[in-house]
């Protein structure tokens, strides 16, 4: 369920429109596996989900204005203040993660490329309009 024994200290938790469709691309495009979801009493809007991907856990909802509207998606408030951090282990898992998430239809923000913290890494805006920012240690000779 929703709550257990191995809960992390810190999980990102976010705010979508249709979130049935985002559970179905985070699927598609990171491999992401839905452990819980709960709809609604729309039957439309999906109350609450848990997602495993890439080791973690990312927890989301859709949006719900009608409760004060205190976490909106970014397209709802126009962008977002914050990227998700995936640390993958190799550099070509980089470009692999951010080949997948073009393919099932994310955007470009920052092509795949070696930085000066010795990292590879890329970014990524999904169709409901949040950042993905993939790391990896770039081999050193």
């Amino acid at each position: 369920m929703a709550f257990g024994s191995d809960v992390p200290p810190i999980q990102a938790h976010i705010c979508v429109r249709d979130g049935l469709a985002a559970i179905a691309f985070y699927e598609k495009a990171f491999g992401a596996v839905n452990t819980f979801h709960q709809m609604a009493e729309d039957g439309k809007r999906v109350m609450h989900a848990n997602l495993a991907l890439f080791g973690g856990e990312v927890m989301m909802h859709d949006e719900f204005p009608e409760f004060g509207g205190s976490v909106l998606s970014p397209l709802t408030v126009g962008g977002t203040g914050v990227a998700i951090s995936i640390n993958l282990p190799q550099a070509g898992d980089v470009d692999a993660a951010y080949v997948r998430a073009m393919a099932a239809g994310a955007s470009t923000v920052l092509e795949p490329q070696d930085t000066f913290w010795q990292a590879r890494y890329a970014r990524i805006r999904d169709p409901f309009g949040h950042v993905w920012a993939f790391n990896a240690p770039v081999a050193q000779s």
